[in-house]
């Protein structure tokens, strides 16, 4: 039986952060008697690099440029890539002040300034990137806004996705919504308020792992053995499962 590309399409576009290779190989494993199934795959790879804003090197430059819907990649006949963005004195100062933000809070994080809409609108776009394959764990953020002059006022969404699968499978995706009155059109104000935005979500998260720590993960399991008593790991292998830990023997 055919496989359904839609299906395998969704494979592709829910793959988590730094783990497309590894979902395309599992695609090939799990799809042998199609062999071209992965070359039918490219709008899907195009939807997931601008849906996860997947950062590509120019050629010859040591530059990153976020592959997006605000943004664009071309090739010409020399096969150089180009990026479509703008350079206005509001441009220029926004980007700069993004620069500083980034270089400051994100290890690891690329960033992008467009003008859209007719030059009418400014798109911001941070993405950073962390992977530790070898301690069975990447993550993901993301963060799109869309600057209005005409209101001076700020829409957008911070993303956060993060996959630990070390003995288990567990994926973190998160989608805040962002809205945000500008005090100040220049590029350090508009900065300004997307640091006190993402600040304010940082905490949020903090103090929900800390409340799940506390609260839900805690009821999934007893802090004691049916017996009352801790375990003494160093001792395990001693044990007779359904007498000491069980409590059969006094049964």
């Amino acid at each position: 039986m055919a496989t359904s590309l839609e299906t395998v399409e969704s494979f592709v576009e829910g793959a988590p952060p730094g783990e497309l290779a590894d979902v395309i190989n599992d695609i090939k494993a799990l799809t042998f008697n199609e062999p071209d199934i992965v070359s039918r795959l490219g709008p899907a790879f195009e939807r997931y690099n601008e849906e996860q804003f997947v950062t590509a090197k120019l050629p010859g430059s040591s530059q990153q440029v976020i592959i997006s819907s605000h943004s664009s990649l071309a090739t010409d006949d020399t096969t150089t890539l180009r990026a479509r963005q703008a350079s206005p004195s509001t441009m220029k100062s926004t980007l700069k002040s993004v620069s500083s933000y980034v270089k400051e809070h994100f290890p690891n994080g690329s960033y992008g300034v467009y003008s859209i809409e007719g030059d009418s609108k400014v798109a911001i776009i941070i993405v950073a990137n962390k992977y530790s394959p070898n301690n069975y764990w990447n993550g993901r953020w993301r963060s799109l806004y869309i600057f209005d002059p005409s209101s001076s006022s700020i829409e957008g969404s911070v993303k956060v996705d993060v996959h630990y699968y070390e003995d288990g499978n567990v994926r973190l995706l998160t989608n805040k919504p962002i809205t945000a009155s500008v005090s100040s059109g220049t590029g350090a104000g508009i900065v300004k308020d997307i640091s006190a935005a993402e600040r304010k979500y940082q905490e949020e998260l903090n103090r929900g792992f800390t409340s799940l720590s506390e609260g839900a993960f805690k009821g999934l399991r007893r802090q004691l053995p049916v017996t009352r008593q801790k375990i003494e790991w160093d001792k395990v292998a001693s044990y007779r499962v359904g007498q000491d830990i069980g409590g059969a023997a006094r049964r």
